[in-house]
């Protein structure tokens, strides 16, 4: 299945690959890699992981001139009664560099209108930041705002190009004082290693029993990280008290953009009167900057949060809702997401599954799909664009 638009001397030739081969897959990494806006969910290694749970990726790969110069990864699988459905997070991408940009996204349009008409009944789509343009140019092709839950409406983050003194002046109170007691209360910071895995996914369940979500396996984890950790695009910190550790955090990067991915916590020691969870993202936040990423982002929000922070009141992070309380509480700056966008065909399968939502049942059967989509595994509210977040830590698992 193939697409094409523009001049002759411009023109836009989308290919549509499931298996695109080696250097086409390399070409898109370097692709994802050096585009602002979009996340690790994007590139192939992501695809592969998803593999292991069921998804085959597929790939809309944009040439112009013999050039890549755009495209995205769909993740896809078959559900009960749903049929084929397709989830699109943080795409389709389109090179900074490349020339007639806005063409370019109306190919990449064009493919996923054609896909949605014949390869994929149901199809998710979560453009990148600042790509509005897409969200519009969707809906004015018959995509409708997907009210799904598959995607946040926005996130928080802090601007690393900022001096870390005035990162810091923008700390709640407590959160300031606890940067210069830290240490002397027994609290270290170290880099993680695959070695710590284990640690990683023990915490994660402890968090998992605390707040009632199903963890992931062990495996898969380890999957992760090691992926990952081969492409440069993941860090592991862990926290510990007097020597034992109590809390992990891993985060992704991609592009000029650092995320949350997975997190785990031990409540019952003190690890949580001693805040050990900020201390590793302090450390993190440190540590991103140290290698020159320009945004540190937190996790998506709940919409009553981001309307809130929003609004230009001044808000006590107290009052806000728990788990965006410890987000808040550093000082970002929260934004919107283009809003995400779905194509649900032909019009009885829409009807049925606009029906659906009205019921019990298909709200659970619809509920296990986003989880599947987004990776959660069971986990009850996942936060974020392909996140699963868990309240005690706020950082997730981003998935696609």
């Amino acid at each position: 299945m193939e697409s094409s638009r523009g001049s002759s001397a411009e023109k836009i030739h989308v290919a549509i690959r499931e298996d695109p081969g080696p250097e086409a897959l390399h070409a898109w990494d370097q692709l994802v890699d050096h585009t602002p806006g979009t996340d690790v969910t994007q590139l192939s290694v992501w695809g592969g992981l998803r593999s292991r749970v069921g998804f085959t990726p597929l790939y809309l790969l944009a040439y112009q001139a013999g050039e890549l110069v755009g495209g995205a990864q769909i993740l896809t699988r078959r559900f009960p009664v749903l049929g084929s459905v397709g989830y699109l997070p943080y795409g389709p991408l389109v090179s900074p560099e490349a020339r007639a940009a806005g063409d370019i996204r109306h190919a990449l349009v064009d493919a996923l209108v054609m896909l949605s008409r014949r390869r994929l009944p149901i199809l998710f789509i979560q453009p990148p930041e600042g790509a509005e343009d897409t969200s519009t140019e969707l809906i004015r092709r018959g995509f409708r705002p997907s009210s799904a839950g598959i995607a946040p409406q926005g996130s928080i983050r802090i601007d690393l190009t900022e001096d870390l003194a005035v990162i810091r002046s923008r700390f709640g109170k407590r959160l300031k004082s606890w940067t210069n007691r830290w240490e002397s209360r027994g609290v270290r910071v170290r880099t993680g290693t695959e070695a710590d895995v284990p640690l990683l996914a023990d915490l994660m369940a402890s968090s998992a029993q605390h707040q009632g979500y199903t963890p992931l396996p062990l495996d898969y984890i380890i999957a992760l990280y090691r992926e990952l950790a081969a492409t440069g695009h993941v860090v592991m910190f862990v926290g510990e008290v007097d020597g034992v550790p109590v809390a992990v955090d891993l985060m992704t990067g991609c592009g000029e953009m650092v995320r949350g991915r997975l997190s785990g916590f031990d409540r019952s020691g003190e690890a949580m009167r001693l805040s050990v969870p900020a201390a590793i993202r302090w450390e993190l936040i440190k540590w991103a900057k140290a290698q020159g990423y320009r945004w540190f982002d937190f996790g998506g929000l709940r919409p009553e949060t981001l309307a809130a922070l929003l609004d230009g009141a001044e808000r006590d992070a107290d009052s806000l809702p728990t788990a965006d309380q410890p987000k808040v509480t550093f000082g970002g700056t929260a934004f919107r997401y283009p809003p995400a966008v779905e194509m649900i065909r032909p019009a009885p399968l829409r009807m049925v599954y606009d029906l659906a939502w009205r019921s019990a049942t298909g709200r659970r059967l619809f509920r296990k799909a986003q989880s599947l989509l987004r990776g959660s595994r069971g986990q009850a509210r996942p936060q974020s664009p392909g996140m699963v977040t868990s309240p005690s830590t706020n950082t997730g698992v981003s998935s696609g």
